[in-house]
């Protein structure tokens, strides 16, 4: 894994042990190590963590060039307002979404847009 190895190459380079990282983190050393060496794929959340640990921006851990990239300009959006019920709800959908295969996703996204296009 990608980010692994630049985890621990920035690590490293600041002179920063994963003992370090886990008194900065409260993330077990060896759950470090199995990132580092890409057998655990981490949640952005834990992504964050170690970026704040480390005193780099997080987009460091994605992006080699010398500048700091270009913002990208979003569509503004519209806020909905959600129950706790809703975001709840929409946080699972996306955990389920996340462990899903690429076929499956593709498959559910074309049924959506039939579905939304019938009416």
């Amino acid at each position: 894994m990608i980010v692994g190895a630049r985890l621990k190459t920035i690590r490293e380079m600041k002179k920063l042990s994963q003992g370090d990282i886990e008194k900065r983190t409260g993330l077990l050393r060896c759950y470090i190590s199995r990132v580092e060496n890409g057998h655990t794929v981490p949640a952005i959340e834990t992504l964050e963590k170690m970026a704040r640990a480390m005193e780099i921006p997080l987009y460091q851990l994605f992006y080699d060039g010398n500048k700091q990239p270009q913002a990208l300009k979003l569509p503004e959006v519209k806020a909905a307002k959600l129950s706790g019920k809703d975001v709840r709800v929409l946080h699972r959908i996306g955990n389920l979404l996340g462990k899903m295969k690429d076929r499956d996703k593709n498959l559910l996204v074309g049924v959506a847009v039939k579905l939304s296009t019938a009416r």
